[in-house]
């Protein structure tokens, strides 16, 4: 039988006319119901989260459904692997979802061998696909645990030894963020997690719910279970930038600024907020933060405030807002976690909470280097008016060693600045992704003049398999029709 979505919920009491016009929009921007009477435990890394994870595994008496997009066959892949096997072993429910992408080169499916040698269920989400060209971009970046309904987890870590560090190496751990809970809110992620589980096969059989009316603890928050086009995420996060009134201190491991929203972190800005956005120094998608950096200086002309995070890699996807209100989960400020990916993510409106997060921010800054935008040069002509025919000077050459030199200068300054102030000063960055545009574009008409049959053969097969495709699409939709037009003849 399917699972059944309770209908019940703990809602805090309004005190004002004004609050419930807030309450209602923000139910309404997430798609989700303020849920009262939880507890909610803040995970600060992932070493907190394996043993917490790995406890409540090993506790289960029910059930127990994962859902994450990466599971690694690496030490700490298998350690998971291996308590859930415990777990089937015991007689216990065991469901897992895995992205299929997101596991590409980390684990095979045989990983999961022993598991459904024990009972368990596995499943992977949205492998590569006939009749769907574009079906790949869509994926499970959730990292969500309950073990029998009664206790949940979400968060920004996979499993994967890398979020751990390498002391070998000296690699330090990653930073990352996720929440503990417990209370009505639990069976949200449940429901969030049946509804994955449906889209691949058959539904999950009927789960025996705790009692709704029983609280945990005294925190009212949403449980935000975004699906490809809800944008339920993206429009609450649009909504608290324009609600935020005193702070707004982001956390984005992938940052990339589209328009609507930068503009509304500037409005804040420039309204007074104090809008801060930390983001990793150096990034394991080394594109992503090339990306994330030619869209500082707009957000820092706004006089929003950007610090690169100074360790190995900062994951974590937060958010805290007046201290106030907090979010936690999976969800970077991207386009591909608003509006393609499945993606979980709790906004928690809790002062307690809250004041944690500002804490454990104001902590992560000190980590981090401060970008800043480089003072305008002072011309003595700006000050006059120049007639539009007048030629203005040309620039003096210092091309050669010097001219490299004197650029190496400038690079050795900003970093020492930087180790000594915490602030580095952000130069002319505009200019870089266009030179990498421009020469990207020549080095492909170089290779289409002087060999066609380079670009001509991954040309064709990129032909050939969406003609593929778009075939295996149609004859699927004919067959679909015919059944259809054969089930009615019958019924007739």
């Amino acid at each position: 039988m399917a699972y059944t979505r309770p209908m019940t919920s703990t809602t805090p009491p309004a005190s004002a006319p004004a609050r419930l016009l807030a309450e209602q929009a923000l139910s309404r921007a997430a798609g989700a119901p303020l849920i009262g009477g939880n507890s909610v435990d803040l995970l600060i890394d992932a070493a907190a989260h394996f043993e917490a994870w790995l406890a409540a595994i090993r506790s289960a008496r029910k059930r127990v459904l994962l859902e994450n997009y990466i599971v690694r066959d690496d030490e700490v892949g298998r350690a998971f692997r291996d308590a859930l096997v415990e777990c089937a072993q015991r007689g216990v429910y065991v469901a897992v979802i895995y992205d299929w992408l997101g596991c590409k080169g980390q684990s095979r499916a045989s990983f999961w061998t022993p598991l459904r040698n024990a009972g368990g269920h596995v499943r992977s989400f949205n492998p590569l696909q006939l009749g769907h060209p574009f079906g790949w971009v869509s994926r499970d970046h959730r990292k969500l645990l309950v073990v029998d309904g009664t206790l949940g987890f979400l968060s920004g870590v996979c499993l994967s030894q890398k979020w751990l560090g390498n002391v070998q190496r000296k690699v330090a751990p990653w930073r990352d963020t996720g929440v503990a809970l417990r209370g009505p809110a639990v069976a949200e992620l449940e429901h969030a997690f049946a509804e994955s589980w449906s889209s691949i096969g058959t539904p999950l059989p009927e789960l025996t719910l705790p009692d709704p009316a029983t609280p945990a603890g005294s925190v009212a928050l949403r449980v935000i279970a975004t699906q490809p086009t809800t944008a339920g995420m993206y429009h609450l996060d649009q909504l608290i930038a324009a609600m935020a009134r005193r702070t707004l201190w982001l956390t984005d491991a992938y940052f990339i600024g589209v328009a609507p929203y930068v503009q509304a972190l500037a409005a804040a800005a420039r309204d007074g907020v104090d809008v801060r956005l930390l983001v990793p120094g150096s990034s394991d998608i080394p594109v992503v933060a090339s990306m994330s950096r030619s869209g500082y200086r707009p957000l820092l002309k706004a006089g929003i405030r950007v610090f690169e995070w100074n360790g190995s890699m900062l994951h974590a996807k937060t958010a805290v807002a007046d201290g106030q209100w907090a979010r936690v989960g999976s969800s970077n400020l991207n386009i591909a976690s608003w509006l393609s990916n499945r993606e979980i993510d709790v906004a928690i409106e809790d002062a307690g909470f809250a004041q944690r997060m500002a804490r454990q921010y104001e902590q992560d800054l000190g980590n981090a280097t401060e970008i800043m935008l480089a003072p305008r040069r002072w011309n003595p002509r700006s000050d006059h008016v120049q007639s539009s025919s007048a030629r203005p000077p040309r620039p003096r050459r210092t091309g050669g060693s010097s001219g490299r030199a004197a650029a190496g200068a400038l690079r050795i300054a900003n970093t020492m600045s930087a180790a000594l102030t915490d602030r580095r000063v952000l130069g002319d960055t505009s200019t870089g992704p266009l030179v990498t545009g421009a020469l990207i574009l020549t080095l492909l008409a170089v290779l289409e003049i002087a060999w066609p049959a380079i670009l001509g053969w991954p040309l064709g097969l990129l032909c050939a398999w969406f003609a593929l495709n778009f075939g295996m699409r149609a004859w699927r939709l004919r067959r679909r029709r015919r059944q259809r037009a054969a089930d009615a003849d019958e019924t007739a």
